[in-house]
This record gives C-alpha cells, sequence and structure tokens, in this order.
C-alpha cells in the first residue's frame, strides 16, 4: 500500500484531504479542527516513510493560491482596518514577537543550545519558514564560522521538533480561551459594519413620522447628521408610495420603511416618531423589488454612490447578499461577482434594471482567468524581490508575502480600467478551500517523517527542545489574545486572525475561520502579516548573533 501510494502523488494528495475531511468534521466539546485536521493526517502518513511525501509543486500551488484569494477578500476591510487601528495591531504583534525572542534567548541559556539550534526553534515555535531559510541563508556565508552539513541541519532540528506544536499550540489557545470568555463572534460582527463583514440580522420594519421638528426635513441630510446606519427603503405620502432618495423629505404622518439592524431601527423610531404595526402597502402594479444577481462587469468593483441608482436606473438597493449574509449598502458599498442586490423601482422598470445589473448565474460560476493569472504573475513577480535587511543581509516575501501584498491592493482597487480583480464569492471560496487543502497536505506529508525520527534521535535534549518550544508557543498565543481582546478591547474574531497572522500560518487561520464564521479573521491576519514575516526574519537572524 505504502508503495502505491509514493509512486502515486495524487492518489496520496486525495487520501490525505479526504481522511483530514473526515477527522476535521468530529466534534469533541461543541470544536472541530475542520480542514486544519488535513495537516495532522499529513504528518501522520509523511511519518510512515521518508519517501512518502508530496511534491513541493503541491503544497506551493495552494499556498499561493489560498494567500491569494483571502487578500483579494480582505483587501478593503485591510486598508480599513489600518485607518482604525492598525498601527496598534501591528505593535502589539511586534511586542510578542520581540517577546518570543526573549523566551528563546533564556531557553537557550537554560538548555545549552547553540545558535543554529535556537534560531530554528525559534523559527519553529512561530512556524515561519522564511526565517529558518534566512538562518540557513546566513550561517552559508561563513560569518559564524565553518560551515558543515551538520551546522546546516542544525536549524532544521529544532525547527522540525517544534513546528507541529507551534500550530497545534495556537489552535488549543484559541479553543480555550473563547470556551472561557464565552465568545460570541456573530454578536462582534454586528457591531463592525463598516468592514462589511455582513450580518444576518437585518429586519424591515414601519415608521410613522410623528416628531413636529421632523415636519419638512431632508432625509439625506438626517442621515449623515444623525449617523443613523440604515436604509431608507420607501415612503408613503398622502396614500402614494414612492421609493426614497436623498433628495426626499419627511411630512407629518408619513409612513417610511426602514432596514438595519433592530437597535439601529428603534433608534430611528425614536427620533422620527414611533414604530408601527401598519405596512406599507407596495402596489405591484406601481413599484415592484426583485432580487438580482450581480455579474455585468460594468458595475462590478464600482461604489454605488458614483452608479447613482435612483438618479440613472429610477431605482433603490435596500439589501446586498453576499455569501450567506445580508449587508446594508451604502455609498460606499462596492459591489461583487456574486453579490446579489434587493431592487426597488417602478414595476416597467424592472427588466432594464435586471439586464443593468446581468443577473446571470452562470457568469458568476466562471473565473476570468486574465485577471487571476496576472494578479497571481504580479504577486509571485514581488515576492521575489530582494529587500536589504541591516548589516548588507536581504529577504524576500516569497511565495506568501508576495502574493498577499498584491492581492490586498487590488482587492482594495477592485477594478483597473476593463480589469476586474475581485473574484465571485462562491470561485473565491472554492479556490481557498483548494489551495488551503493543497498547501496543508504538501507541507503534513513533507514534515512529518523528519520530525518523528529528529524527535526519536534527538534523545533527552529533543523532549527539551519540544518542551522549551511548545512554552514559547504558548506564551506568545496567551500573550496575545489576553493583551490584545482584554486589555485594548479588540474584538476576539479579529484577534485570532492577528494570532494566526503572528504565526503566518494558514492552518490556525482555517480553525479560526471555521470558529468565527465571519471574515474578522482573515482581516485580522492580512493586517499584522507582512510586518509578522518581516519581524520573524530579523529576530531568527538576530539570535544567531545573541546567543553564545
Amino acid at each position: 500500500m505504502l508503495e502505491l501510494l509514493i509512486d502515486n502523488p495524487l492518489l496520496l494528495l486525495f487520501v490525505v484531504s479526504a481522511i483530514g475531511y473526515l477527522i476535521g468534521r468530529i466534534k469533541i466539546g461543541g470544536i472541530s479542527l475542520g480542514v486544519a485536521a488535513v495537516l495532522f493526517v499529513g504528518l501522520a502518513f509523511g511519518a510512515l516513510d521518508p519517501e512518502l511525501r508530496l511534491p513541493e509543486i503541491v503544497y506551493l500551488l495552494g499556498l499561493v493560491l489560498f494567500v491569494y484569494t483571502i487578500g483579494l477578500s480582505s483587501g478593503p476591510g485591510f486598508f480599513a482596518s489600518l485607518q482604525r487601528k492598525g498601527l496598534r495591531d501591528n505593535l502589539l504583534v511586534l511586542g510578542i514577537i520581540l517577546f518570543a525572542t526573549g523566551l528563546t534567548l533564556l531557553a537557550a541559556w537554560i538548555l545549552g543550545l547553540g545558535a543554529p539550534v535556537a534560531a530554528g526553534m525559534f523559527a519553529g515555535s512561530l512556524t515561519n519558514t522564511p526565517a529558518l531559510a534566512g538562518v540557513i541563508e546566513q550561517l552559508k556565508t561563513g560569518a559564524f564560522g565553518p560551515v558543515t552539513e551538520a551546522i546546516l541541519a542544525y536549524p532544521v532540528v529544532g525547527y522540525s521538533v517544534t513546528y507541529p506544536m507551534g500550530v497545534l499550540g495556537m489552535i488549543m489557545a484559541i479553543y480555550l480561551l473563547q470556551r472561557l470568555w464565552k465568545i460570541n463572534y456573530a454578536d462582534e460582527a454586528r457591531t463592525m459594519p463598516g468592514l462589511n463583514i455582513g450580518t444576518e440580522h437585518l429586519v424591515s420594519r414601519t415608521i410613522r413620522v410623528t416628531r413636529p421638528e421632523m415636519d419638512g426635513r431632508n432625509i439625506g441630510e438626517l442621515l449623515r447628521n444623525q449617523r443613523w446606519n440604515v436604509v431608507f427603503g420607501r415612503i408613503q405620502h398622502d396614500g402614494l408610495v414612492n421609493i426614497v432618495t436623498s433628495d426626499a423629505y419627511l411630512r407629518l404622518n408619513d409612513l417610511v420603511s426602514v432596514i438595519g439592524q433592530n437597535e439601529e431601527v428603534e433608534r430611528v423610531a425614536t427620533g422620527l416618531g414611533e414604530l408601527t404595526p401598519e405596512q406599507l402597502e407596495l402596489d405591484r402594479h406601481t413599484l415592484d423589488f426583485r432580487r438580482i444577481f450581480v455579474s455585468n462587469p460594468a458595475v462590478l468593483g464600482k461604489r454605488l454612490r458614483d452608479l447613482d441608482l435612483p438618479r440613472t436606473q429610477g431605482a433603490i438597493i435596500t439589501r446586498v447578499r453576499r455569501g450567506d449574509s445580508d449587508i446594508l449598502p451604502h455609498g460606499d458599498t462596492i459591489l461583487e461577482p456574486g453579490d446579489r442586490v434587493r431592487v426597488v423601482t417602478r414595476r416597467e422598470n424592472l427588466e432594464a434594471i435586471t439586464k443593468y445589473f446581468g443577473d446571470s448565474y452562470r457568469h458568476l460560476s466562471e473565473i476570468d482567468v486574465v485577471s487571476l493569472g496576472l494578479g497571481l504573475a504580479l504577486g509571485l513577480l514581488v515576492g521575489m524581490i530582494p529587500l536589504p535587511l541591516p548589516g548588507g543581509m536581504q529577504f524576500t516575501l516569497g511565495f506568501a508575502g508576495g502574493p498577499l501584498i498584491v492581492a490586498l491592493i487590488l482587492g482594495w482597487l477592485e477594478r483597473t480600467g476593463p480589469i476586474v480583480w475581485s473574484l465571485p464569492y462562491s470561485a473565491n471560496l472554492t479556490l481557498r478551500q483548494l489551495g488551503l487543502t493543497f498547501f496543508l497536505a504538501g507541507v503534513g506529508t513533507r514534515s512529518g517523517y523528519s520530525f518523528v525520527s529528529t524527535f526519536s534521535q534527538g534523545g533527552g535534549l529533543g523532549i527539551f527542545i519540544f518542551i522549551a518550544g511548545a512554552l514559547i508557543t504558548a506564551a506568545s498565543a496567551f500573550g496575545l489574545l489576553i493583551i490584545g481582546h482584554k486589555m485594548l478591547k479588540i474584538p476576539m474574531g479579529i484577534c485570532i486572525g492577528m494570532l494566526a497572522g503572528m504565526q503566518t500560518q494558514p492552518a490556525v487561520l482555517a480553525f479560526a475561520n471555521e470558529q468565527a464564521g465571519n471574515d474578522l479573521p482573515n482581516i485580522g491576519y492580512a493586517t499584522v502579516y507582512p510586518l509578522a514575516t518581516i519581524g520573524k526574519i530579523i529576530c531568527a537572524q538576530m539570535l544567531l548573533v545573541l546567543v553564545q
């Protein structure tokens, strides 16, 4: 059986993936590993034989697809978060990385470890392969003494012993603290509408205008001044129902339909008058509504404000359905492939507005290979650019950093001329899941045998390195989550994404996404990933100098 798997890498890939997904569905205490289980199944298979490993191209392809699709979907939220608390988040992660560096120095002193092993242990505890590669490259220069194959193997020893616990330790920290703190990720998501992560709790209520001071007030002005996070749908005045535009004015006893989160709708009702059980009777011979798929390239990647639908199309959008969530539309909301918009317009205008948005599900199932290929190629090229470090050293962003940074920018831009960079929601998720599966299966099978053999041959020292690495991982994880969530009041969904970003670890991000059920972890991951990568590369090479 082993020979069959060794001779057929594709068979090995899909066997590991299938078994991993089956194990990932098993729930213990209401928690499952999800797709992250593929990594541990890969480690188990790889431990059976040194030849039982997937080709390097498998996990590299998976890594590139995964980080690129994450970047595309997280771009707008990433730049929005930078305008909010991005500097704070990055300083927190940098502080934790420096703390882990200090713990590594302490462990090296206690255990009497050499600099190469200590640097490898640091890279494995924080699961950063570029940091390990940087350490090996620095050793090859001869700046730290004569180079032999044995010396070059020392960082790999420290790395391979601590790497698996670097993944599992972070997952355990997330699991324990979210249970201890009784985290409700859905409630967190509802408090952050500005990041366009969606909410499933929009309501539509009717309000009667009864406050005298509201008579003659402009609705657009009220929305700006009162900062009401709602959408006005229809208005009934003197028995006539029309759609609401920013030019509409309120009169006493008017009825208006308001869409938003329940608490916000109640706040608007207090400001205008009172909630009423009356319903705005929609004469569908005059006004009508329809849910329409957004597939027309001409409107993709554009803000609703720029489309100016009330003036150009005689229509308004009251909800945007993205994936499984409803998003409250605003002027800055950007339409993405696969969105379903709920449009209210005059009945005779329905067919024209449907054609305007496209409404082609088949078109949404297709991937624009031109934009995907260009984006990935540009990301790989950026990842190859050598960046200077103090002391004449250099590093590259590699297969993970380059595509991620390019995708963040392209996801934020949405489109450049005729090229729409964003992918349909369903296509993005499919490529992301496929890429992550390839990556986890590849890394697991390629690391399994070296981990087991190194651990078994290292004797007592191997066990001590394993324990030290686990403590570094645990201290870093608990430190970031406690300081971030409890002291700095960062939403837990963002925090666990930051933890995955600090680790630069897709497996931890996959588990975080399983727990949160929304895009907050992706935003946290993308916010800190670039600085975390650079910080760990520098700190790992500093250990070569600091460890005596």
